[in-house]
């Protein structure tokens, strides 16, 4: 007996006892989890359809980890555009442990319609409490009578003024020199008269 089951956009074939690996499942490990089948084979004919919508295949979660990773590799000829990824999806590991034809669910509602719960007994109202009185409050008593303003202190007298220093008298301007009498010139030799020779040579 195997079904066909879709999880994760796919659909997997299984059967009862064997281990799949499928996309991530948002169930911790250990956990148990349900998946609705398309497609059952019981050996006696074949469900499709309204007959494989009861259907149901109990799995348990065995681990959760990531696969191979996959390269994407982005290229443009003579546009200089290259680009270079790389992606590991996340994937899990279950373990088939039943295919019920049936499903499992109307069993359960099943058993629940042949054994009807008897309509609990409601408990009695409680007594309202009476709302307990309330105390008086309590005046507080009248504000301390205010303390009188603290004499003010008198001013302190003022010191008088001291006394204008006079203004001290100018010194008198200070007697400018007689220029010095210039020193008569060195007496001048007379120059002596010469007479060229060509001159000389004429008279």
């Amino acid at each position: 007996m195997y079904a066909v089951v879709a999880t994760g956009g796919k659909q997997v074939k299984v059967e009862e006892g064997s281990v799949t690996v499928v996309e991530k499942l948002d169930v911790p490990v250990g956990g148990t989890l349900t998946l609705p089948a398309i497609f059952v084979a019981d050996g006696e004919g074949i469900h499709v359809g309204a007959g494989a919508a009861n259907a149901a295949v109990t799995v348990e979660i065995v681990e959760h980890f990531k696969g191979e990773k996959s390269v994407i590799f982005k290229f443009k000829k003579r546009k200089g555009y290259k680009r270079l990824k790389g992606h590991r999806q996340n994937l899990t590991k279950i373990l088939v442990t039943g295919i019920a034809l049936d499903g499992a669910k109307p069993a359960k509602a099943a058993k629940a319609k042949a054994e009807p719960k008897a309509p609990a007994a409601k408990k009695p109202a409680a007594a309202k409490k009476a709302p307990a009185a309330k105390k008086p409050a309590a005046k507080k008593p009248a504000a301390a009578a205010k303390k009188p303003a603290a004499a003010k202190k008198p001013a302190a007298a003022k010191k008088p003024a001291a006394p204008k220093k006079a203004p001290a008298a100018k010194k008198p301007a200070a007697v400018k020199k007689a220029p010095a009498a210039k020193k008569p010139a060195a007496d001048e030799k007379p120059k002596r008269a010469t007479r060229s020779k060509k001159a000389d040579a004429e008279g």
